[in-house]
C-alpha cells in the first residue's frame, strides 16, 4: 500500500506531501513516511490504534544511535574524542549533527539530556519512547 501512494505520487509529480489516515489507514501513513521520509512533510493519524514502533527500521536505527552516545564514556574523553566517536558509530550526518548540538561543551561533557533514561528506556521490552499502550487510556492520533 505504502508504494501504491507513493506511486500515485509519483505519477501525480507530487514532491513532497502531508499524509494522513484513520484506523488502518493511519498506520499505512506512518509506514508510508516513515520509509520514505524524504517525500513526507508530515504525518496525521486519526484513532491509529495503540501504536508499536519497535519495529519499524526509522525507531531501530535511532535506537542504535543512542546506544552509541551512551557508550562514550564522557569522563575519559575531550570534545574531539566524543565528536569523534560519534561520527564513527553514526553513520547518519544529520543524526550526528542531533548529537553533536546536544553535547554539552562547556566545561565538563554531558549530554543536555538524560542519555543515560533514554538509553535504559529504549532497551525495555516495550520502550515507552517508541510504543504507545492501550493501557494508557488514550490512543495516539
Amino acid at each position: 500500500m505504502s508504494n501504491d501512494i507513493v506511486r500515485f505520487m509519483d505519477e501525480k509529480k507530487i514532491t513532497y506531501a502531508t499524509i494522513g489516515g484513520h484506523g488502518f489507514g493511519a498506520k499505512v501513513a506512518a509506514a508510508t513516511a516513515i520509509n520514505h521520509i524524504d517525500r513526507f512533510t508530515g504525518v496525521i493519524s486519526l484513532e491509529g490504534g495503540p501504536i508499536n514502533h519497535r519495529y519499524h527500521e526509522a525507531y531501530q536505527e535511532l535506537a542504535s544511535y543512542i546506544k552509541v552516545a551512551a557508550h562514550i564514556n564522557l569522563d575519559v574523553v575531550d570534545v574531539n574524542q566524543a565528536f569523534k566517536a560519534i561520527d564513527a558509530g553514526i553513520p547518519c550526518k544529520k543524526w550526528a549533527s542531533i548529537f553533536k548540538q546536544n553535547l554539552n561543551t562547556e566545561g565538563t561533557l554531558s549530554w543536555k539530556f538524560n542519555l543515560d533514561a533514554l538509553y535504559d528506556n529504549t532497551r525495555k521490552h516495550n520502550p515507552d519512547v517508541c510504543a504507545w499502550s492501550d493501557s494508557y487510556g488514550l490512543w495516539p492520533g
